[in-house]
């Protein structure tokens, strides 16, 4: 985020238009692929194509990832209570770690249905010329999809609607290599069709792995970046009164970040003077960084 984004911060991650546009871009996520779900797959199952089927499967799960996402935004909104004293920001990563699993078990299926048909080649039929028309539109589609939510994402500063927009542009690029393959079909090379079902099985699974690697190491208190702890440790030394800073750790919860950190002070100052020190790093801290909780430590020196 730029300087004047992170000033802005404190006032952004709670505004109610920013979830309304985040629920919204869901929503026309879900409209799309529930279309592009029946054509593809009905399409596809008429016009003899296993890569129209595979991709159709695939906006399935795009679908049902969909719906995982808008309970993900309802939950991590939620105010802190008493078995959750520090918020529910980590429903996005616990959202983000089901929906690597789903492409992860979805990409594992297109595979093994891709090399069953790739060892039998003679069953493989040749595809009729509506399903290259289906695939071309849904590749338009998806890209579509893709930039559209992908803007609403930088905007509302949501990584987990950023992995879902990525996750549409995986779904154009499979797109793009089931209509190759159903046009190769349609020249006579028949292989090309199953061959494609695999790209895209080994697209989606290698995604969906990404989304669950990423979101377990979210869960098991990853820190921040390199940057994001630079720039923070940067801010508390430039806290008037705090003379040093050491042991500053950091842990991520959803999209915001918890901090730990001692605070080196003049050990004359009063009990009072050193509070309000501590009290000036936690409002600079946690207005101009994506910081949800600055836990601090006095160390006179």
């Amino acid at each position: 985020m730029e300087v004047n984004e992170l000033r802005d911060f404190e006032e952004d991650r709670d505004d109610p238009a920013r979830e309304q546009a985040a629920r919204r871009s869901t929503w026309v996520s879900v409209a799309v692929n529930l279309l592009l779900t029946c054509a593809q797959i009905a399409v596809g199952l008429l016009a003899a194509s296993q890569a129209l089927v595979a991709d159709g499967i695939h906006s399935l799960s795009d679908l049902a990832a969909d719906f995982v996402v808008l309970l993900a935004l309802r939950h991590s909104r939620k105010a802190p209570d008493a078995d959750h004293p520090y918020g529910h920001q980590r429903y996005e990563n616990a959202a983000s770690l089901v929906l690597g699993a789903l492409l992860l078990a979805v990409g594992a299926g297109m595979l093994w249905s891709a090399v069953t048909k790739l060892h039998a080649p003679e069953a493989i039929a040749p595809v009729s010329q509506a399903a290259l028309w289906v695939a071309l539109g849904a590749l338009v589609a998806k890209e579509g999809l893709f930039r559209y939510m992908l803007a609403v994402a930088e905007r509302v500063r949501s990584s987990l609607l950023v992995a879902n927009a990525w996750h549409a542009r995986s779904d154009a690029a499979s797109s793009l290599m089931v209509a190759i393959g159903i046009g190769g079909n349609l020249l006579g090379f028949g292989l090309l069709d199953p061959i494609a079902a695999l790209v895209v099985g080994l697209m989606v699974a290698k995604m969906g792995w990404e989304f669950l690697w990423d979101a377990l190491h979210d869960l098991t208190d990853r820190a921040a970046s390199e940057e994001q702890t630079r720039a923070i440790e940067r801010e508390i030394l430039g806290t008037p009164g705090v003379r040093g800073v050491h042991d500053l750790r950091t842990r991520r919860t959803g999209d915001m970040i918890l901090v730990d950190v001692h605070l080196e002070v003049d050990g004359d100052l009063t009990v009072r003077e050193g509070h309000e020190i501590a009290i000036e790093v936690h409002r600079r801290v946690e207005q101009r960084h994506p910081v949800l909780n600055v836990l601090t430590h006095l160390d006179p020196v």
